[in-house]
């Protein structure tokens, strides 16, 4: 095992954590240090702020995904002291082999268990879940009411205009959201929140006023077609008697959550899949409260680009494992796919790390769309969608890169064309265009460049937000 201090990190719940991990590891809190003869699982007593020091284990059997438990009451995870435990490794402590404690045998003798049915449980031929047919269709049928109250409130906001919101009373909005997510409609609830936000800066900062109704303009046209759509669906699910996850976008849209068992049981998943990492982002949604870790990937196999999200609501922000950039190969035996069209979600539970061998770093721009025109053509079928975002990610080869007067230019090897701008709705955070100044010499040839093409309303035209460029060296990220 080659345990180095970005691992360590990557395992952290957020930075604090590794950090105070570090902390106990250089003032010497550890003590009696034990690994076994294979070295599969290390532990150690750790001094607390009690007279009791905690009892802290790691089990290595997995290297991708270490086992770490302790005796202490934090409801981190990994806690201080297992990452502390870690650092210990990474300093080259001496551990003395020793028989594994029995406890530690018996917690890794019944993880084993779990794991052995979980597997087995994967292979066995799906069964059909019990479902509570009564309690499903009085769920269906207060979606159904909550989406005629949201109609309304958009067709009377619709009919008299955006300009409308400077009048309105926040409060209206705040009241409907809370009477949607009794209604199940967690995603019209997120909408009218937005909208509520929009009607505050209006009243609030004049000047950033125009920004605000154009955004509460596309919520509006998005939120309709949502509860059209929506109605259909599910009345349909309703008339039908079918109460199953479906392979469609709209699922996820009205607030519905997938679990891992029903996108395996619409055989939305991937086995085997190679991806790597080409940007990494975080942002903050005040109508949610929450952190949006985002993760942009890219399938060795075929090039299909896809996105992690890691949601981190601020109430249990130090309980929730922060996500960071990853380097290299992740090897992942179930990639989890999340219905849609384009900038799909994905999720796994396990994956394996490796280094991306010189075949695969040189491989990496061979897998960009042929052209502009190409890439273009992808983006204005996806943004058609009013149930999809108005950009799309994707990755175009480069001929030429640099500016003409004030304005970044990417042209392809075909001649064509493209204005590189930052998204405004990306905010001042994830501006970057501007640090293309500081890629150090010309762009090596055989190069791509991985951003999210979106439509610019000012100059009605089709733009690249650059996040990263890929040559067949490396991939330089202009995000985080």
């Amino acid at each position: 095992m080659d345990l180095t201090e970005q691992f360590i990190l990557l395992q952290a719940p957020n930075p604090a954590a590794a950090e105070n991990g570090r902390k106990l590891s250089r003032k010497g809190s550890f003590s009696a240090l034990h690994r076994t003869e294979d070295g599969s699982v290390y532990w150690a007593e750790c001094a607390g702020s009690g007279k009791t020091p905690y009892r802290v284990s790691i089990d290595w059997t997995n290297p991708d995904a270490p086992v770490c438990r302790c005796s202490c009451p934090s409801r981190q995870f990994p806690c201080k002291h297992a990452l502390g435990l870690m650092f210990e490794q990474l300093a080259g402590k001496e551990f003395a082999a020793a028989e594994i404690p029995q406890d530690i045998a018996d917690k890794k003798a019944k993880q084993a268990a779990r794991a052995a049915k979980k597997e087995a449980k994967l292979d066995e031929p799906s069964k059909p879940k019990k479902t509570n047919t009564a309690a499903q269709k009085k769920k269906l049928a207060k979606q159904l009411e909550g989406l005629d109250m949201a109609e309304k409130m958009v067709d009377d906001l619709l009919s008299s205009g955006v300009g409308a919101l400077g009048g309105a009373a926040a409060q209206t909005f705040d009241k409907l959201a809370k009477d949607l997510g009794s209604c199940y409609l967690t995603g019209p609830q997120t909408a009218f929140t937005r909208i509520a936000l929009a009607v505050r800066t209006v009243q609030k900062e004049p000047e950033k006023a125009e920004g605000a109704y154009a955004e509460a303009l596309r919520i509006l046209v998005a939120l309709r077609s949502t509860i059209k759509k929506s109605r259909v669906f599910l009345q349909g699910k309703l008339d039908a008697g079918s109460f199953t996850p479906e392979d469609s976008a709209l699922f996820e849209a009205l607030g519905g959550v997938w679990k891992l068992e029903d996108l395996r049981a619409i055989h939305s998943f991937k086995e085997n899949a190679k991806l790597v990492q080409l940007s990494f982002d975080v942002s903050f949604d005040e109508a949610k409260k929450e952190y949006v870790e985002r993760g942009w990937w890219i399938d060795l196999d075929d090039g299909k680009l896809f996105q992690t999200l890691n949601l981190r609501p601020v109430k249990a922000l130090k309980y929730i494992k922060g996500e960071d950039s990853r380097f290299g190969v992740l090897e992942v035996p179930a990639l989890y796919i999340y219905p849609g069209e384009g900038d799909r979600r994905v999720r796994w539970e396990s994956a394996a790390a490796r280094p991306l061998t010189e075949e695969e770093r040189a491989a990496l721009p061979k897998l960009a769309q042929p052209d502009l025109a190409a890439a273009g053509k992808l983006v204005k079928g996806a943004i058609k969608n009013t149930l999809a975002p108005k950009f799309l990610a994707v990755l175009v080869p480069i001929g030429q890169l640099g500016k003409i007067g004030d304005a970044f230019v990417l042209e392809d090897p075909a001649g064509a064309r493209i204005v590189l701008r930052d998204r405004p709705e990306d905010g001042a955070d994830h501006a970057s265009t501007a640090r293309l100044a500081m890629l150090p010499g010309a762009v090596p040839a055989g190069s791509a460049l991985f951003g999210l093409m979106f439509y610019n309303e000012g100059d009605r035209s089709l733009c690249l937000h650059p996040y990263s460029v890929v040559t067949p060296d490396q991939i330089i990220r202009l995000q985080f």
